[in-house]
């Protein structure tokens, strides 16, 4: 029970210095932005909330100002499944890859981060 009591607060305490230390977007001219947003369609991550290694990935995705859609692997069931069935496994942060019709799930913040910035940095 206080173990539990001691992840959620430190789960709130992640996501506050990460909303207080939120870096700037990056900025790009409107025709740039499009380009990105339009390569972000097929890219989704999966989560969970107060996970630090998920907090760190999404900080990249707003620094570089990729909009990607987020599914939370912890709370809802259908995206957990997802994961599982389709992933091969519950580990998060996972970056799901939809591009020339295959499917990549890449797991580890690292190799994640490293992917979006050779992407998304230059554009």
């Amino acid at each position: 029970m206080i173990v539990k009591a001691l992840r959620v607060g430190l789960g709130q305490l992640i996501i506050f210095i990460d909303f207080i230390t939120r870096p700037r977007k990056q900025k790009r001219s409107a025709a740039a932005q499009a380009q990105v947003e339009q390569a972000a369609k097929g890219l989704s991550l999966y989560q969970f909330h107060a996970c630090p290694f998920c907090v760190k990935t999404r900080r990249t995705l707003h620094r570089l100002n990729v909009p990607v859609a987020l599914h939370d692997a912890k709370n809802n069931p259908q995206d957990r499944q997802a994961l599982l069935e389709q992933g091969g496994k519950i580990k998060v942060p996972c970056l799901r890859i939809e591009e020339n019709g295959q499917t990549t799930w890449m797991y580890e913040s690292k190799v994640i981060i490293d992917y979006l910035n050779q992407r998304f940095s230059a554009a």
